[in-house]
């Protein structure tokens, strides 16, 4: 998982300008400040709107919506996880970087063709033609889902629409388990069909708009379908990840790297040379998509939470909202004092320096600014013991601690009680066994 906010094409053209005897030309401040306000707005809009999307989800009935909950076991071995994947990408993208192997130690004859065409084959080239592809489908996905509900505004009312199920089972008769339960209709498929088209452009050109599309919609699904059971769950899920973004990016160049060979759609990008160049710029500054979706769960979280309130205020959801505006607006101006600090002609700062891990400055204000304001207004208590999986699919029947219940649920209890004590039919006894 990529999640740090850099400037990487610029920073390694500075670095690089004296060995190749070529230097980019600076960005200017207004593209600089295009760049990042474009990025800036581009994580906001999946984070709120994946936000209120993951209202509807948890309330609706379509099996395909249906989202996926995170506990506190997920959470605390995510960033183990995640660190064993990254460096295992670092290792990998770096032996295929090394010389090719000593002459000495390659078979000889007919063999020796067997190797080179392992070598041809294991190749970045190839690689990244791998993860393209498969990021092409996963892309076309994500993006149909996205659009879905803003097209089906634009279908007139007496379009044809025909609903479809694709259903994959295992076993047979009491023991068949659903793998795949996908619900979809007429429009869905026109929706995948115009998304296509995005793959296509990006398979083809790898176009920074295209790869941005591809972003926002990966993002806007992560914040809609992966959702926290309690607000601890997020405290766990943020703060390993905070140890996590800080290890990878200060400790070592290993997420830079990674995040540089990475051909694929894990990050937001943006020109800074676009008022220079249009959309032919090629001068970058960069944005994972962990710094929006895992920022953005917890807020979606936090937006569930006001609602369960019942009071018609959305006091949590805005304040960690800013507080995501302000954690993020702090990465862009730490790194750009970094930046200045180095000074022209001066290489004495890493890629990893200029590279700010963007969770450093998100999680602390994501996590402080709500509960500073759940202590003003007394409400620590039920945050930390709001559940949002309590709430999620509520027509399907659910079983918590009893028999004894306290609170409100008291009334559901009863009611659960009534059913179990009603009239049962007696099974008829064997004849044979008295």
């Amino acid at each position: 998982m990529d999640s740090a906010l850099s400037d990487p094409h610029n920073g390694s053209a500075e670095t690089g300008s004296a060995a190749n005897g070529t230097t980019r030309p600076p960005s200017t401040p207004e593209g600089i400040a295009l760049a990042y306000g474009s990025l800036l707005l581009m994580a906001l809009l999946p984070i709120f709107f994946g936000a209120l999307r993951s209202v509807r989800c948890a309330r609706g009935k379509n099996a395909s919506d249906m989202p996926e909950t995170i506990t506190s076991r997920d959470a605390a071995r995510f960033p183990i996880i995640a660190s064993c994947t990254l460096l295992g990408l670092y290792l990998f993208f770096k032996a295929l970087e090394r010389e090719p192997w000593r002459a000495s130690q390659e078979p000889r004859g007919r063999s020796c063709e067997g190797v080179n065409s392992a070598k041809q084959i294991f190749s970045q080239e190839y690689i990244n033609l791998l993860l393209s592809m498969y990021f092409f489908v996963l892309g076309i996905l994500a993006l149909s889902h996205t659009i879905s509900p803003f097209m089906n505004k634009f279908f007139p009312v007496n379009f044809p629409n025909r609903q479809y199920q694709l259903l994959f089972t295992q076993g047979s008769g009491e023991n068949k388990e659903e793998i795949i339960n996908y619900e979809f209709d007429t429009k869905d498929l026109v929706c995948l069909g115009l998304s296509s088209i995005v793959g296509v452009w990006y398979l083809l050109r790898k176009h920074w708009i295209a790869n941005n599309l591809f972003g926002l919609a990966f993002s806007l699904n992560g914040v809609e379908l992966l959702h926290l059971n309690n607000v601890s769950t997020g405290c766990i899920l943020l703060g390993g990840l905070f140890i996590y973004d800080v290890f990878w990016v200060f400790g070592t160049n290993v997420m830079v790297t990674v995040a540089k060979s990475f051909e694929a759609p894990i990050k937001l990008v943006f020109p800074q040379d676009l008022l220079e160049k249009g959309l032919e710029a090629d001068n970058f500054a960069m944005l994972g998509l962990g710094d929006i979706v895992i920022p953005g769960i917890f807020i979606a979280l936090l937006l569930r939470f006001d609602i369960s309130l019942k009071k018609n205020t959305h006091t949590y959801f805005y304040t960690s909202f800013a507080a995501y505006i302000f954690g993020l607006g702090l990465t862009i101006f730490i790194m750009h004092l970094f930046k200045h600090a180095q000074g022209p002609g001066s290489h004495h700062l890493t890629a990893s320096v200029l590279s700010q891990p963007a969770l450093l400055y998100l999680v602390p204000a994501c996590i402080g600014f709500p509960v500073l304001v759940a202590l003003a207004k007394g409400e620590v208590t039920e945050m930390f013991s709001y559940e949002s999986s309590a709430e999620i699919l509520p027509h399907t029947p659910r079983l918590t601690h009893f028999p004894t219940v306290s609170g409100s649920p008291a009334s559901l209890a009863d009611s659960m009680q009534q059913k179990r004590a009603g009239p049962r039919r007696r099974r008829p006894q064997n004849p044979s066994a008295m």
